[in-house]
């Protein structure tokens, strides 16, 4: 075992402070620099996504670090979405057929904490905070930091720096400023920010509406979530355009507006918000956005992992689970390679496979992200939309081994890549929308079993003329 090396991470974050306990495990001496206090000792959530949804793919990497139990702990299950219409009416609409199969609310700050303790609790792994890096020399594997507290600047060195940086990377600013090899960089934003907004537990403590779900008021053109919490509250997130429509973040200026809003779109909502004028002004708007870019490694110097190499927008609620993977799939190459000597040509074999392999699925998950967001705000309010859904439950209900919705595919399916999720998922979409409208297929006798062995049987052959359609398709275009 070379295993004696020094690694440097920046930035102790999710992804980070989960590679920091791998890395540690593998036995690397591992130091990690962070630019804000240290969360176990500050509240620093203000307005930052206070909770997530953590699933399958995020859950394989809790198993590789052996802390599965201590995260469930954390967990509150969200079987579906509980859709709310204007006129408050809600229906649930799970995430699938299968009842072991569900995502859920976790608590960004508890995890963080969590994989911060196991992290630290190995002699081998130390880290600091409040260390703002300013840039990253690749070409010497050095990092420059300053000191928040001191001012004090001072440069470290590493026999590799994995930048875990997010969306905001000093690396990839680095990569792309320095211009000593070819980098391309693309930062795409939503017309659309976000505000986070709460749901306050009842008077004795409890959750004013139902626990176990993800809820969403979706109404066409902007959509409001929320997501529950341990202490019986809900993180309830606006999704709105900056400028456009009736009602903007640009235009939502005095309370008068902000409660009429709310009255006219969210009158079930606003009934458990007393307190929605207040979190509106004290909390800022955000914008979403996708990062993408390439290389993610300078030689066998440095390398970029999670946020920092591919941020998404939050609504395949896979933002965390993708850098998890990361970690998972990073850990594997590391495995692949055990006998690599570990200088700087065996270090970028590893961190080009790894590349290689992982970049098709976080390209695959952004895009994904993308469509998920129309089909939040818009898509599950619609009739069609809900037909397709009904069949697909069914589907998977019946036929737990042969049918997984795209949903399903990119969310319980942890042992397929997203790209693959995708194309099937997406074919399979087309599929059942196609024959909805053309009235092939209905959403009615869903009971009767041999009616669905049938429509499974449809489902299958139409999907995969589509994905043949399309391989010829690609085929002719190279």
């Amino acid at each position: 075992m070379e295993n004696k090396q020094n690694i440097l991470i920046i930035g102790a974050g999710l992804c980070g402070s989960l590679l920091a306990l791998r890395m540690g495990q593998r036995g690397y001496n591992v130091t990690v620099y962070e630019m804000r206090p240290d969360l176990r000792k500050t509240d620093i959530s203000a307005g930052r996504s206070i909770n997530l949804a953590f699933s399958d793919r995020g859950n394989k990497a809790m198993k590789l670090v052996g802390i599965e139990d201590k995260v469930k702990a954390l967990c509150i299950p969200m079987n579906g979405r509980m859709i709310h219409d204007k006129e408050g009416n809600t229906f649930m609409s799970n995430y699938s057929g299968r009842d072991h199969e569900y995502i859920n609310s976790i608590s960004r700050g508890g995890l963080n904490a969590l994989l911060l303790d196991e992290a630290e609790a190995l002699e081998n792994v130390t880290i600091h905070f409040n260390k703002k890096c300013k840039s990253v020399n690749f070409e010497n594997t050095t990092a420059h930091f300053q000191d928040y507290n001191t001012k004090e600047e001072f440069v470290e060195d590493a026999d590799i720096i994995i930048a875990t940086d997010g969306a905001g990377s000093a690396l990839r600013k680095s990569y792309y400023l320095g211009k000593k090899f070819l980098f391309s960089y693309s930062q795409n934003y939503l017309t659309h920010g976000y505000k986070e907004l709460s749901i306050l537990p009842s008077e004795t403590g409890d959750y004013k509406t139902f626990k176990n779900a993800l809820h969403i008021w979706p109404r066409g053109d902007f959509m409001v979530i929320a997501l529950p919490n341990l202490d019986g509250s809900f993180t309830v997130t606006l999704f709105l355009s900056y400028d456009e429509g009736e009602y903007n973040f640009n235009n939502l200026t005095t309370p008068e507006m902000v409660t009429e809003f709310f009255k006219k779109e969210f009158p079930d909502a606003l009934e458990l918000m007393p307190n929605l004028v207040e979190d509106f002004f004290e909390n800022p708007t955000a914008p979403l956005g996708t990062v993408k870019c390439s290389p993610w490694n300078f030689k066998g110097n440095t390398l970029l992992m999670g946020d920092s190499a591919h941020a998404i927008v939050p609504f395949y609620g896979q933002g965390m689970n993708a850098s998890f993977e990361d970690v998972v799939e990073f850990d594997a190459i590391l495995h692949q390679h055990k006998d690599l000597k570990l200088d700087k040509s065996g270090w970028e074999t590893i961190f080009k496979t790894y590349s290689k392999t992982r970049k098709k699925d976080t390209d695959a998950i952004a895009d994904l992200a993308i469509d998920n967001f129309h089909e939040m705000k818009d898509h599950v309010g619609q009739a069609i939309f809900q037909e397709k859904r009904k069949i697909e439950m069914a589907l998977e209900k019946a036929f737990p081994e042969e049918y997984s919705s795209k949903y399903s595919l990119v969310t319980f399916n942890e042992h397929i890549g997203y790209r693959e999720a995708m194309l099937r998922g997406r074919a399979q979409d087309k599929a059942i929308l196609n024959m909805l409208a053309d009235n092939d297929i209905t959403a009615t006798n869903l009971e009767d079993q041999t009616y669905l062995k049938t429509l499974l049987d449809k489902v299958k052959n139409e999907t995969n003329n589509i994905l043949d359609d399309d391989n010829v398709a690609k085929t002719m275009h190279h």
